[in-house]
């Protein structure tokens, strides 16, 4: 296969299970759709930088599965309402609901062509109880009630995160933070760890951290 080809479901089937997964059917239509959506809007507006389809799969999607196992073992709400701030190309968001379905997803992004590509991916790929907001983070926070969850992918530094963000989530809620170390020792007063998972991606070790109020 030519390194450019648009992968089929059987070539991502074939490529996750190599990395220890074994996605649904559904789920796999689903992952490979957005896939050749991102491969084929980076084209023209450089979603992900260049990348063969390979490298976005194993790279970058693959965050979002390690994401869903993760998310399964917190005790959250049954029908959480989740944030996903700088969505920028749908990641980890879109992804993660092709196999995670639970509450309300809202996918935040100040930037219109980024928040185009996702709005017409989610109703291209028929995700549900997910929604595109175009618009800063601040106003999109005045505007929605206290999430249960946020999730945090290099949207800006933990510290200015948790002073943020952490106003807006409910007492009982957390955030999920994707980083490229383990949890610092100072972490900010207020706060605590309820769970720190590390994968490896490649040659580098990744982490996600479940931060819940004190």
């Amino acid at each position: 296969m030519k390194k450019n080809d648009s992968p089929t479901v059987a070539d991502v089937a074939r490529l996750l299970k190599r990395e220890g997964f074994t996605p649904s059917e559904s789920e796999l239509e689903a992952l490979t759709g957005y896939l050749n959506l991102v491969m084929k809007w980076n084209k023209v507006m450089n979603l992900v930088g260049p990348y063969s389809w390979q490298d976005v799969l194993t790279i970058l999607i693959i965050d979002s599965l390690h994401l869903n196992k993760f998310l399964r073992s917190l005790s959250l709400p049954s029908t959480p309402v989740t944030w996903d701030f700088g969505a920028g190309a749908g990641l980890p968001g879109i992804p993660l609901r092709a196999l995670w379905h639970e509450g309300e997803y809202y996918l935040v992004d100040v930037r219109e062509k980024r928040t185009m590509f996702m709005e017409q991916t989610v109703k291209r790929l028929g995700i549900s109880n997910t929604t595109v907001y175009k618009g800063r983070v601040e106003d999109f926070m005045e505007e929605h009630e206290p999430a249960d969850l946020m999730l945090s992918r290099a949207f800006m530094p933990w510290k200015k995160l948790l002073d943020l963000v952490g106003p807006k989530i409910k007492d009982q809620g957390r955030i999920v933070v994707l980083a490229l170390e383990s949890v610092p020792s100072d972490l900010t007063e207020g706060w605590s760890v309820e769970k720190e998972i590390s994968y490896k991606v490649g040659k580098d070790t990744r982490f996600f951290w479940s931060l819940v109020k004190a």
